[in-house]
């Protein structure tokens, strides 16, 4: 099993651009998706350290800590980190999953279609991040 957390607000996986290169149509994965991906590689990485890929099936667990608006009372933040308030707003918590698999591929396990079990869960957080835990099964 390896934990790792992904610091800053979570980000969900862009939909490709198609753009034109020396008059061919090539697809394009928006910067940010880019960023976000390599950020999560190298927590994974580090977390792999010179342990052997996953080579089976993968139980994976998200904890998505999102922001919490400066504009909201003391109060309502209270109860935002108590968990009586959740997040409704994006990103959606299959996009920022779809990110985090795809950047764990190569790195973690072999590729995500190894991912047989899943959790996800979104929260409001103090510190924004994901936590994230892969499990041999």
């Amino acid at each position: 099993m390896i934990k790792f957390t992904v610091p800053g607000t979570p980000t969900a996986k862009g939909r490709p651009k198609i753009g034109r290169v020396a008059g061919h149509a090539r697809m394009f994965q928006p910067e940010k998706t880019v960023r976000y991906e390599s950020t999560v590689a190298l927590f994974a990485r580090q977390a792999m350290g010179d342990r052997n890929l996953f080579d089976g099936p993968v139980s994976l667990d998200l904890l998505l800590h999102m922001p919490i608006p400066a504009s909201w009372s003391a109060k309502k933040r209270m109860a935002a980190l108590n968990g009586e308030i959740f997040p409704e707003t994006k990103p959606d918590c299959s996009n920022v999953l779809k990110a985090v698999e795809d950047a764990m591929n190569g790195i973690v396990y072999l590729d995500d279609k190894q991912i047989t079990d899943l959790c996800v869960i979104k929260r409001y957080g103090a510190t924004p991040g994901v936590d994230v835990i892969v499990s041999e099964l």
